[in-house]
């Protein structure tokens, strides 16, 4: 068996974990989420037999040993790696906290991004490494950029759900604040489905779909009445979860899930994370792109959004650390660092263009 079946295995694992996590959060039967965590474990160790095997396939097909052989170097790997790491962070979590309640808020992040990989329709062929990539610091810089990305993504979910449950008056600014962050990611992917679906056959990569069909089949239609009726459905999508948000806290709190609990896994998640990033994400990738292209720095587009990002979770220590900011105002900061991430991670290099371009992180 080769590693795309075993990735195929662990895309439907972790989807059906979503549903079935998402069914325990709402009926709160132990069944269900017992259920929930041994089809997450399935998944995981399946997706880990597809990324060996995809890394000795790699290996052998570029001819560069183990280590330059990773296979991190195409956005389709990368997301694989990034979810492994993701679903490695919780089932830590899960098993720590004794807690089966963060599942139904981390996992659809697990979901989002195997669905963007089919939305996107983006390759999954083994490519060869251009040659600025062949370097043994791959391996440490992509590697702990992506296991930072995933305490990140770990800390945006726990950070949302801080604020659902602490939040009461829907005029509130964190109230309005997290509703709006939860209608976006439904409405971005809503979007993206649909131009994945109208314009599928007219594109050749997934590189076209995003730089020239990106929301082309809604907000971006050439119809006007098109165009009015989306904005109009996400009006309307953002009034219904501002409307009935007490509902999704209730459900939250019926789990026994503390704020406490949450605002202490959204520190700790950083905390690992931000050292992590900063020395395999900022000095390691300077360090490869001083021997790549002969400067350390260069203010290429991704630098410059990994640094932006660097100094959101800096802000974030240094709000609680030194000026001893806990709950709200930090658990906002969370949850914008992440969006941070998205778009340096996504963003850049899928609409910007620089040395990253092509790159895999």
């Amino acid at each position: 068996m080769n590693s795309s079946v075993f990735f195929g295995l662990s895309s439907v694992a972790y989807i059906l974990a979503m549903i079935l996590y998402i069914a325990y959060l709402a009926f709160r039967n132990n069944t269900v989420g017992i259920t929930a965590t041994i089809v997450t474990v399935a998944g995981f160790v399946s997706q880990t037999m597809a990324i060996l095997i995809r890394w000795k396939e790699f290996a052998e097909i570029g001819n560069m040993g183990l280590l330059r052989g990773v296979p991190l170097t195409n956005l389709y790997e990368s997301l694989i790696f990034f979810v492994w790491c993701l679903i490695l962070a919780y089932l830590v979590i899960e098993f720590k906290y004794k807690t089966r309640s963060f599942g139904a808020f981390i996992t659809p992040v697990a979901g989002l991004a195997l669905a963007f990989i089919d939305i996107s329709g983006m390759s999954k062929n083994i490519q060869p490494l251009v040659p600025a990539l062949q370097s043994n610091w791959l391996l440490a810089h992509v590697m702990m950029s992506f296991i930072a990305y995933s305490m990140f993504a770990v800390s945006f979910s726990t950070g949302l759900m801080y604020l659902i449950v602490t939040t009461d008056d829907k005029k509130e600014p964190a109230y309005i604040f997290w509703t709006g962050m939860l209608s976006l990611f439904i409405i971005v992917l809503a979007a993206m489905g649909l131009d994945y679906l109208t314009f599928k056959l007219a594109v050749k990569s997934q590189e076209e779909l995003i730089r020239s069909f990106l929301f082309k089949a809604s907000f971006r239609s050439e119809s006007g009445a098109v165009t009015a009726l989306s904005f109009a459905v996400s009006a309307g999508l953002f009034f219904l979860i501002w409307r009935f948000g007490g509902i999704l806290k209730k459900v939250i709190a019926g789990v026994n899930i503390s704020a406490d609990t949450l605002d202490d896994i959204t520190y700790k998640s950083i905390a690992m994370g931000f050292p992590i990033f900063t020395l395999g994400g900022l000095i390691f990738g300077a360090i490869w792109a001083d021997q790549a292209w002969g400067k350390y720095w260069t203010w290429d587009p991704k630098e410059t959004w990994s640094l932006i990002t660097w100094f959101f979770y800096a802000f974030y220590l240094h709000s609680r650390l030194m000026r001893g900011w806990k709950g709200k105002k930090v658990a906002i900061v969370a949850v914008l660092g992440f969006l941070a991430v998205i778009f340096t991670y996504l963003g850049v290099n899928l609409l910007l263009s620089g040395l990253h371009s092509y790159g895999s992180e």
